[in-house]
């Protein structure tokens, strides 16, 4: 039984799922949000909010954790000179996954993950081409 095991898996080995997550996670740093699958989204989340609790520490031991980590020096620096602080005020929650329809060439389920503090304008559902009728 799988009791208190939450690692989802994502059909991929340790090795290949960590450098993919870790991956995912820069990716996130450097643009604010990003369009992926709902599982792997799902999978992300959790990385990405330590990552910001880590950048509101803003000590060495967590910037050498962060780096351990994400293995990228531009997503540290991005994670503790601006994400950190933008995010000082709130206690958790820094990440919202935004589902969007299925994909069209495998029908796999997609989604935004972004960060709820963005500077500029505010998150914008794509719609289906319906209108609104007057």
């Amino acid at each position: 039984m799988r009791h208190a095991k939450k690692t989802i898996k994502l059909g991929r080995k340790s090795e290949h799922r960590n450098l993919l997550l870790a991956n995912q996670v820069c990716s996130l740093i450097a643009h604010n949000r990003i369009k992926t699958t709902l599982a792997k989204a799902k999978a992300v989340r959790p990385y990405a909010e330590r990552m910001i609790t880590l950048g509101k520490r803003g000590d060495l031991h967590a910037r050498r954790m962060a780096f351990s980590f994400l293995r990228q020096k531009e997503a540290v620096r991005v994670l503790f000179a601006e994400l950190g602080p933008r995010s000082s005020s709130r206690q958790g929650g820094y990440c919202r996954i935004v589902k969007l329809g299925p994909r069209q060439s495998d029908s796999a389920l997609m989604a935004y993950i972004e960060f709820v503090d963005q500077p500029g304008a505010e998150t914008k559902r794509e719609t289906k081409g319906k209108t609104e009728k007057k």
